[in-house]
């Protein structure tokens, strides 16, 4: 199957390329407060989802992208409360960290609201420029 090809997805790209470092130095950098690492990152991961959606299916709606993400991301965090050895075994690697999480916080559920709503509006901004 040819997948057409969406001048968006050079944008979507780009954005993806961009927030992927900003994400880890929001996350990991040592020069912010301590209390934004946490937020700050789970705000990155959000937008980070919506973009990638965006990319593999340019067409989708974008408002049911941010929903089905923050939905995706919250089951994933819901997730991290069933401590099997097969997923241990997938979060002892970086990958799995980054993706599955390590343990459950209600906290960050905020971070995933406001992440996926920015997320939403930055692609709305992108595509109406």
């Amino acid at each position: 199957m040819f997948i057409k090809f969406y001048p968006i997805r050079l944008i979507l790209l780009a954005n993806l390329l961009a927030i992927v470092p900003l994400g880890y130095i929001v996350r990991f950098g040592h020069s912010l407060p301590e209390y934004f690492h946490d937020a700050g990152g789970s705000i990155a991961y959000e937008i980070f989802w919506i973009l990638l959606v965006l990319f593999i299916y340019p067409l989708a709606n974008l408002r049911l992208t941010a929903i089905w993400v923050c939905l995706g991301t919250c089951g994933i965090e819901f997730l991290q409360l069933y401590q099997s050895p097969w997923l241990q075994s997938i979060r002892a690697t970086l990958p799995g960290r980054l993706i599955l999480g390590t343990s459950f916080a209600w906290s960050d559920f905020p971070a995933y609201f406001v992440g996926s709503y920015l997320g939403w509006l930055w692609i709305r901004w992108i595509v109406k420029s």
